[in-house]
């Protein structure tokens, strides 16, 4: 065999993005990703980290982290776990290695107060006692948080 043809061997590559350097695997699934987590920003909510993003993004590592057994795909516990919108997004966004086949439909989720569709897996929201509150809603002033804040004394 010619030196040319032993040099294209595959290398390992990130799953994700493609790149052949500073690699791990992953723990969940053991596939090649890049070991980039210390990129993240803390509170920048930055999707520039591959790992960061399979490991918080995806049901493959919710499934591993909260120990079930079985298979990520079929798995009862994790479905029951997660909002159904949230399910869906975490099943079959771009930071799986696999992504989930057959998602569930799910209704869209309402702002308890105003009403408006609200995309949980692309914008701000709080949660409260009445479900999610859009970021509009929740932007309230002083005066409104202390009152809430009394009241929950």
């Amino acid at each position: 065999m010619s030196k040319s043809k032993n040099k294209t061997e595959a290398k390992p590559k990130c799953g994700l993005c493609g790149k052949t350097t500073n690699l791990i695997k992953t723990e969940c699934c053991d596939n090649w990703i890049c070991d980039d987590a210390h990129k993240y920003l803390m509170f920048s909510y930055a999707k520039n980290s591959c790992y960061r993003n399979h490991d918080r993004y995806t049901l493959c590592a919710f499934h591993y982290h909260e120990g079930h057994s079985g298979d990520w795909k079929d798995c009862p516990e994790c479905k029951e776990e997660i909002d159904p919108e949230m399910y869906a997004y975490y099943g079959t966004n771009d930071y799986n290695f696999e992504k989930l086949e057959n998602p569930p439909e799910y209704k869209p989720t309402r702002c308890a107060k105003c009403n408006r569709i609200i995309s949980l897996s692309e914008e701000s929201y709080s949660t409260s006692k009445e479900g999610y509150i859009c970021d509009d809603c929740s932007d309230m002033k002083g005066e409104e948080l202390m009152k809430i804040f009394r009241k929950n004394l």
